[in-house]
């Protein structure tokens, strides 16, 4: 057996994987899909409960760690065939990582520069906009009092007391802080993460090899592989898509605003596809942000609300009809599974958990089917 891994040490992954299946004996080969056990003794049941918690608080308390690590791993998943592409025309493997790199450093550079400019004037605008925007929507007061004391008799009951308004606080809730609230920590690694991220390019598959060596059998070894292969091939292809995705409703975004007259339409545009990455959530705040945006630059009429109703439109179309139609094939997540996710990984990483929690959740169901004793949690993903 360490015979042939060692000719194997020296073959390409999709080689050595082919190699590994005929070389799998038929007794061995993994049970048919549709076998989904489910345990049933309570003592695996609570020691898995219970290193399910641990590994979320490890998680959550090395999250300066443990983020740009992840954040690596699945820019790894999307520049990885780039740097295959690269290493067939001939380039060195190294440079084509650092090439890779480069490419990924500049497209970051290049939405900042875009964004930080009309960013932060529309921030320096926000203390005087704000009055502005509250007296041209006047006519919206009562309604929102009437919300409001209707919020405050609920938390009242919950409380077990009469709802007593209460003034402002400095947690109250802010759009552009909850949207941006956990870009800091990335910032924070974005070293890390590119060091990280050069090394998994150069020696990833090394690492893997090394892995698969260890195991003790050709069926675990042929898992193994088959494992990293399907996520590799099927989340590149997500995240490659999401983007292209992504990027063709920025530029729609940045038409509509452009063409109804709405000041800075690039920064919206930026925006548009940045929150295009976080499912559900991200253009329920775009939706706000736009209004606001269209209110400051058209006023409060009809043609202010047009452009956010055409992005609404855009989004309608992208989630609705495009985005199921090209993913349908490779990805059938639950959506409330997909929410759930959101909501967790904002609450545990900010932003950038949001971003990432669609990729982790899909890695997670591709294991989860490929790994008998985890069947029964993919089939639970499904859709």
């Amino acid at each position: 057996m360490s015979a042939r891994m060692a000719d194997l040490a020296g073959e390409p992954l999709e080689d050595a994987v082919a190699a590994i299946r005929d070389a799998t004996p038929a007794a061995t080969r993994p049970l048919d899909t549709e076998d989904m056990p489910l345990p049933t003794e309570p003592r695996t049941i609570f020691l898995g409960g219970l290193f399910l918690l641990a590994l979320l608080a490890a998680l959550y308390v090395a999250s300066p760690i443990v983020l740009p690590v992840v954040l690596a791993i699945v820019l790894k998943l999307l520049l990885q065939p780039l740097v295959r592409l690269s290493d067939r025309l001939g380039v060195p493997h190294g440079l084509s990582a650092v090439l890779a790199i480069l490419l990924l450093a500049l497209s970051l550079a290049a939405l900042a520069s875009g964004v930080a400019g009309p960013a932060a004037s529309w921030a320096g605008k926000l203390p005087e906009a704000i009055p502005q925007i509250q007296q041209r929507l006047a006519f919206l007061a009562r309604p929102i009092a009437t919300a409001e004391w209707m919020i405050g008799q609920l938390e009242g009951i919950a409380g077990g007391g009469p709802g007593v308004p209460q003034a402002p606080s400095a947690h109250s809730f802010n759009v552009m802080g909850a949207l941006f609230s956990g870009t800091t920590t990335v910032a924070a690694g974005l070293f890390t993460t590119l060091v990280v991220l050069f090394y998994l390019l150069v020696s990833g598959e090394t690492f893997l090899r090394r892995f698969v060596e260890i195991l003790p059998g050709f069926a675990e070894k042929r898992r193994a592989v088959e494992i990293t292969l399907d996520i590799e091939r099927n989340i590149s292809a997500y995240l490659i898509t999401v983007t292209l995705i992504n990027a063709i409703v920025g530029v729609l975004t940045l038409l509509v605003m452009w063409a109804f007259g709405v000041a800075n339409p690039l920064l919206w545009g930026l925006v548009a596809f940045v929150v295009n990455f976080v499912p559900i959530l991200g253009p329920m705040v775009a939706l706000v942000i736009f209004l606001m945006a269209s209110v400051l630059s058209l006023g409060v009429t009809w043609w202010a609300v047009l452009p956010v109703g055409l992005y609404f439109l855009i989004h309608v179309v992208e989630g609705e009809l495009v985005t199921p139609m090209l993913m349908a094939r490779r990805f059938t997540i639950n959506p409330v599974a997909v929410i759930l996710a959101l909501l967790f990984w904002y609450w545990m990483w900010g932003v950038p958990g949001a971003i990432l929690a669609v990729p982790m959740l899909a890695i997670t169901k591709i294991v989860c089917d490929d790994i008998r004793p985890l069947r029964a949690f993919g089939h639970f993903l499904e859709n």
